[in-house]
């Protein structure tokens, strides 16, 4: 039989699940990335890049909102190529989110926050503060539920708030003139490399729009509100993140922007605040980055741990990592920030940031390449909508042709992350599934 449409245990609503995906897609990215793509993209090719990053995460997150109307569970990647896949494809993309989609992008955001926090108050040790940022967070998201979700509502209404005003003060205050500098590398013209390439930058950031696809089973009515939450939340937010790099593009030349290149200590956010409003600007909109990183690494210390939490209740991971009844994850919370600490200590910003974007494309397209198989591999689910297959199957072809153009732009360090994250999951699960064998166990089934 199906999942029942309701959850008398669930906390969650359309609009904080809304709010869990915007937290999670607002951070780093947005505030960093254009720099990056201005030195060798003309201004209009940069818009037209977010444009097509936008289309991708809309298209990806309507073939997501279609699995988790048929799969109204949590565990996101884990669950959904499990049950539509193979166990071993789902386990690798636990994996994955384990020691990458999530860990990673939590220590990018710290490491983020502590050092344009310097921008506003002298910091010896960035690092220490980073780390000490997750272990607070950690803390609360492990107190309790209503401790997390109000900590999380709290944090990105802020921050939603805070953008928004920093749309408002760069239309009002800044230039709406067409820009025309051009890029120091590159003729401003299209260029498949670097548009593709460059892609990987932006799909970081709009990492997050399937959040709530991860605590599909803590929402009152998850069948129609985890689906409308992917939805609505990316529409809002790429809507957005348009606006937010008009005023970059419109306001910043390619010197201007290459100050979050060089140095890494000073984002857009806080150049566009120095041009319009002087210092103090300048360290006002570095207040309002730190709390948009913060909330981004609020919202995935509380979805992240949903997926191990959910390997360890099908006995793919230690029963310790599961969540008690009424309780988060505590110790899968305390697991996943280990990783995210020791990923602040051993890696780049900016390696960190084009090779997570890289692996969650790859993982995403999977699961959208999945919905193709409801009818065949679960004839018991309900069938997939028309309109969401087509989206699907765009989502996965820009996918792949991302992946094929711009891979060969990553950094070595992308290959020993993948090679890594696959060896080790491969002997984890054969040695686990040789242990459920041995108990009698049977990999579990949506609905059962």
């Amino acid at each position: 039989m199906t999942p029942p449409e309701t959850s008398r245990h669930g906390m969650l609503g359309l609009w904080s699940g809304m709010g869990l995906v915007a937290a999670n897609m607002i951070g780093v990215g947005i505030f960093l990335s254009t720099g990056f793509m201005a030195q060798e993209m003309g201004p209009g090719w940069i818009l037209i890049d977010w444009a097509v990053g936008m289309v991708l995460a809309m298209a990806g997150a309507r073939a997501y909102a279609e699995i988790a109307r048929v799969i109204p569970r949590s565990g996101g990647e884990y669950r959904y190529l499990s049950d539509l896949a193979h166990p071993v494809l789902g386990y690798l993309a636990g994996w994955s989110s384990l020691l990458i989609g999530f860990a990673a992008p939590i220590a990018i955001n710290a490491a983020g926050a502590s050092a344009f926090l310097g921008t506003v108050v002298p910091i010896e040790h960035p690092r220490a503060v980073a780390t000490a940022l997750i272990v607070v967070l950690a803390l609360f998201h492990s107190a309790g539920l209503s401790t997390s979700r109000w900590t999380q509502d709290l944090l990105i209404a802020l921050k939603v708030l805070l953008l928004a005003g920093f749309v408002v003060l760069g239309l009002t205050l800044g230039d709406n003139s067409w820009p025309t500098w051009t890029p120091p590398h590159g003729s401003g013209d299209f260029e498949a490399g670097p548009f593709f390439g460059n892609l990987f930058w932006i799909v970081f950031a709009f990492t997050g729009w399937n959040a709530a696809a991860y605590v599909a089973g803590e929402f009152r009515n998850p069948v129609r509100d985890v689906p409308r939450a992917m939805i609505l939340g990316c529409a809002a937010v790429g809507t957005l993140y348009l606006l937010v790099n008009w005023v970059f593009v419109a306001n910043l030349t390619p010197t201007d922007a290459s100050a979050v290149v060089e140095s890494q200590t000073v984002t857009l956010g806080h150049v566009v605040g120095v041009k319009l409003l002087g210092p103090t600007g300048g360290k006002l909109l570095s207040i309002l980055v730190v709390l948009a990183f913060f909330s981004a690494m609020s919202a995935m210390t509380m979805v992240g741990p949903r997926i191990y939490a959910t390997m360890a209740e099908d006995r793919f991971l230690p029963r310790l990592l599961a969540a008690r009844a009424g309780r988060p994850p505590a110790v899968s919370i305390l697991l996943q920030s280990a990783i995210a600490i020791a990923v602040i200590w051993t890696h780049t910003l900016k390696n960190a940031l084009q090779n997570v974007g890289a692996l969650l494309v790859l993982f995403s397209a999977l699961v959208a390449a999945s919905l193709f198989a409801v009818p065949w591999r679960r004839p018991d689910l309900p069938r997939p909508r028309r309109s969401a297959l087509v989206a699907a199957g765009a989502f996965v072809a820009l996918s792949a042709w991302m992946l094929v153009v711009g891979v060969q732009r990553l950094d070595r360090t992308f290959g020993v992350w993948a090679a890594c994250v696959t060896v080790l999951a491969l002997i984890s699960y054969a040695a686990t599934d040789r242990v459920r064998r041995g108990q009698g166990a049977s990999p579990p089934r949506t609905g059962s």
